[in-house]
């Protein structure tokens, strides 16, 4: 009892005297129960990653459906402002466009305006389209509704859309970005007061009434329900394969041919003033009036305007050349010219591999720039050498430029060659777009001396008919709607028919060309028909495919006793001697981190 009573105190105490193992053994399960709450929180940590995680997913549904909504209010607000805005203005003449901005926008740059035209735009949203088309009265481009070319238009929507057209030769695309608004308003109203006066007095003399689209009529509605047909570009970039000579060194100059029309052939130096009108200004094409135009068609002798007109104190009218790149140009018997206005387009260089030594002793290869493009050039890295050179070509820097539209000014070296080099007897020009790959003299071989050919264009990779080109610039809104039209009206009017090509007696294989590359010997009827032209691009619009067609046809039908040999090739060819490049433009839209710097 005394030994029991003894271990009482240490029970007490807890200080067990035999067995320290069971003690110890039980507390270490109260470490355990402390313990216990680590593996506790681990399962706390899941629920609360997973139940953050549902929480931002509902936020994100609820941040989506909010998006939606407002983007559909929007989308509303802009259709009842559209609808609005049909309904309060009249829609005029080169009005109305797809990105709804007046013509004056639209006569400017080509590239630009193709990327702010978007046809699917156009085409998403069909109710709206429909109404549009009901308030205008069916109206074909808001434009007269002529009755004819709406039907037409109704052929060629069905086909696949060329949203883009290749032949854009660098000066119809870069023209007045610095032209002020207050010029555009002059220079369109005074070219639409002139079409005007010019469709009115066409009537008092033309041969020919043809149904130039007096006539008014609903236009075709488009059906909204048609799903839109996937766009297609039609052109290629195939080749043809082009025999031509292995080398220049037996290749002899042909002496002039006989069969070739001779006239003798002036042109208007200086022009006096007729009346006393405080508007008059002298113009670089000259004051021709429509009785001038139609005798200039006869091959004879005469003197016609043709570029370079000064006014009446011998003061200059543009195209300003210094003296010693004119005596440069003076000394050229063959020259391949083409010319960047504007910053358009990057020098390129012909490809010096295939030029031969002879051509490039006899060849001058002369590169008409403004001031500006020059000094974009230079700063760009580009040599010039004390005689100005910038490899082959000789560069002519032009002042005082006639016209703000640097699609016009174009246009100067493009046909007035025989103008600008005198002496030479044949040229070839090419767009700033492109390179020449082939021997010049190689091409003129080939192009016209082998078959004795005195004037060489290529046809249009896709539209052959004069039709098709008018539906296809108005709807890239390459220019002006109411000029065209004005111009179209004007060629029906005086003869202008469908290319038809099953005719076997058609002059021409196809009555739109792809201008971009032209070969051609100074020939008294070359000449007068480069001229004729010209003068056709400054009266109405600098859309040079719209007006080839007619001019040829004409001069063709007015001296029927004195043939045009014309040789219209293939665009495959143009393909195989010239590489296409891109436009400046072009490259800063393909690349916008460029254009950002």
């Amino acid at each position: 009892m005394a030994q029991y009573r003894q271990m009482q105190p240490d029970l007490r105490t807890h200080q067990p005297p035999v067995s320290t193992g069971y003690r110890v053994g039980a507390y270490k399960p109260i470490a355990r129960i402390r313990r216990a709450g680590k593996p506790y929180s681990r399962r706390r940590r899941p629920v609360v990653v997973l139940t953050l995680c549902l929480a931002f997913f509902l936020a994100f549904l609820l941040f989506r459906r909010h998006s939606g909504q407002g983007l559909n209010s929007d989308i509303d607000f802009e259709k009842s402002n559209q609808t609005l805005f049909k309904l309060s203005r009249e829609l005029r003449f080169g009005q109305g466009t797809k990105a709804g901005r007046d013509s004056r926008y639209w006569d400017r740059d080509d590239r630009r305006r193709d990327q702010d035209y978007a046809e699917e735009d156009s085409q998403t949203s069909p109710n709206l389209n429909k109404n549009t088309e009901t308030q205008n009265n069916g109206k074909l481009y808001n434009e007269g509704g002529r009755e004819e070319l709406g039907l037409f238009k109704e052929d060629y929507d069905d086909e696949d859309v060329v949203p883009e057209d290749e032949y854009d030769d660098g000066i119809d695309a870069q023209d007045d970005m610095a032209m002020s608004e207050n010029f555009n308003k002059k220079e369109s109203k005074g070219v639409n007061l002139k079409a005007n006066k010019d469709l009115y007095e066409i009537g008092n003399y033309s041969d020919n009434g043809g149904n130039g689209g007096g006539k008014k009529g609903k236009g075709h509605e488009k059906k909204s329900g048609l799903k839109k047909k996937p766009k297609k570009h039609k052109f290629s970039s195939s080749t043809c394969e082009m025999k031509f000579l292995n080398s220049t060194a037996q290749l002899v100059e042909p002496a002039p041919n006989n069969k070739f029309s001779t006239f003798s052939l002036n042109y208007t130096e200086n022009e006096e003033k007729l009346n006393d009108s405080a508007v008059w200004e002298p113009r670089f094409a000259g004051h021709q009036t429509l009785q001038e135009r139609e005798t200039s068609f006869v091959a004879h002798d005469q003197t016609i305007n043709c570029g370079f007109v000064k006014g009446p104190d011998g003061s200059s009218t543009g195209f300003d050349i210094s003296q010693e790149d004119l005596k440069y140009m003076r000394s050229c018997h063959i020259a391949v010219s083409s010319c960047i206005f504007g910053n358009s387009d990057r020098l390129r260089s012909p490809f010096g591999k295939t030029i031969t030594r002879l051509s490039k002793k006899r060849v001058c290869f002369a590169m008409f720039l403004d001031e500006m493009t020059l000094q974009t050039l230079l700063s760009e890295g580009q040599l010039i050498d004390s005689l100005g050179f910038m490899g082959l070509w000789k560069a002519i820097v032009v002042k005082n430029l006639p016209y703000n539209d640097m699609r016009r000014v174009g246009k100067v070296p493009k046909f007035l060659a025989h103008r600008l080099f005198p002496s030479a007897r044949y040229s070839i020009w090419l767009d700033s777009k492109l390179r020449l790959q082939n021997d010049p003299i190689l091409i003129l071989e080939y192009f016209l001396w082998r078959h004795e050919h005195e004037y060489a264009i290529s046809n249009h990779y896709d539209r052959h008919c004069v039709w098709d080109e008018v539906v296809q610039n108005k709807k890239l809104n390459k220019f002006n709607h109411t000029i065209i039209d004005q111009q179209f009206e004007f060629y029906q009017r005086d003869g202008l028919k469908r290319f038809d090509p099953s005719n076997p007696n058609k002059l021409l294989p196809s009555y739109v060309p792809e201008g971009s590359f032209i070969v051609r010997e100074h020939t008294p009827m070359s000449n007068l028909f480069s001229c004729l032209w010209f003068n056709e691009v400054e009266r109405f619009t600098p859309r040079d495919q719209l007006s080839f067609a007619y001019t040829y046809l004409k001069l063709r039908r007015t001296n029927p006793s004195k043939p045009f040999y014309l040789n219209m090739f293939k665009d495959c060819e143009r393909r195989s001697i010239a590489k296409l490049f891109h436009h400046r433009a072009e490259e800063r839209h393909s690349n916008p981190s460029e254009s950002m710097r």
